[in-house]
């Protein structure tokens, strides 16, 4: 097998067909030995039953059925484990990444230049809102991660066997495949392309799951939180010995204004930041105790190799 192409679905009815078509019309030309993994993740419309009609006319189709939605991260994870191929590359479903691209990323890995090629979107203005914020996020988690190469690059990409199967070594439940993927260390390159915006329907991940998801990236591989409620501690600290300073040398003076405020002031800065603390370490302590539950990150309900 030569090509594995894994695509979670949540709920795509509307672009299924097309997906499909244009995923043959890229890789059919290049290589007769590939396989489509495609990963229902829970959806509730058409879209297993049209993946389960587009098999019957091309049976290098598979499909992965998820007992339940378990996650973006969770479906791509259950599809990388089941990919057979010398590549594997993985492609969202909703087109905004083009399948157009698989070639090109597929002889740079034959070539042996590279063990893993990411696709890196060009940046030339901001067409939604939602891009907006996916843009910073990208830009901070590249520079509080320590991981080089992170900006302005998702989860298109292909990678060799010998990546894939160290990608796979990760145990943790609470995942950001991108931020692994770079982890790994080998050989990387990159693919400049312009992300194109949805054709058609709405965007699956809500807002909620990519507020949780970025969370997921920050606290799984920055420090940085953490590091910044120490930060707070002192500065909080040398605020109120400056305090307590002036405080001393006015009641010396004669000058102090007597008075509750600057007691309340202080008590409602040293508690937000107690809390601030508070929930930083909640934070941590509950992807602690995700992890230490070593539960399965998701239940196959069916495959169809």
């Amino acid at each position: 097998m030569d090509i594995s192409l894994v695509i979670p679905l949540f709920n795509e009815e509307q672009l299924v067909e097309k997906l499909i078509s244009r995923i043959l019309e890229a890789l059919q030309p290049v290589t007769k030995q590939f396989e489509i993994i495609f990963v229902d993740d829970g959806s509730t419309d058409q879209t297993f039953d049209l993946l389960l009609r587009a098999r019957e006319q091309e049976p290098r189709i598979k499909i992965l059925q998820l007992s339940r939605k378990f996650g973006h991260q969770a479906a791509l994870t259950a599809g990388l484990r089941h990919a057979k191929g010398n590549f594997t590359g993985i492609l969202d479903g909703d087109l905004q990444d083009p399948p157009e691209l698989i070639p090109e990323m597929y002889e740079l890995l034959a070539s042996r230049k590279y063990d893993v090629v990411s696709g890196r979107r060009i940046i030339t203005g901001i067409k939604t809102p939602a891009e907006r914020p996916n843009r910073w996020f990208h830009r901070i988690f590249s520079k509080i991660s320590g991981i080089a190469g992170m900006e302005n690059t998702g989860h298109f990409s292909m990678m060799n066997r010998q990546a894939l199967e160290a990608l796979l070594q990760f145990k943790e439940a609470i995942r950001y495949l991108p931020g692994l993927r770079q982890q790994i260390g080998f050989r990387q390159g990159f693919i400049d392309y312009q992300r194109h915006p949805r054709d058609t329907g709405r965007s699956k991940m809500k807002k909620k799951e990519l507020l949780t998801l970025s969370t997921d990236a920050i606290f799984s591989f920055s420090k940085l939180p953490i590091r910044i409620c120490l930060y707070l501690g002192l500065t909080g600290i040398l605020i109120f010995f400056i305090a307590g300073i002036y405080s001393l040398i006015a009641k010396l003076a004669g000058f102090a204004i007597p008075g509750w405020s600057s007691t309340v002031l202080s008590i409602y800065f040293l508690g937000s930041i107690q809390l601030t603390f508070l929930g930083v370490l909640g934070e941590y302590i509950y992807r602690i105790y995700k992890e230490s539950q070593h539960r399965p990150i998701y239940f196959i309900r069916a495959f169809y190799d």
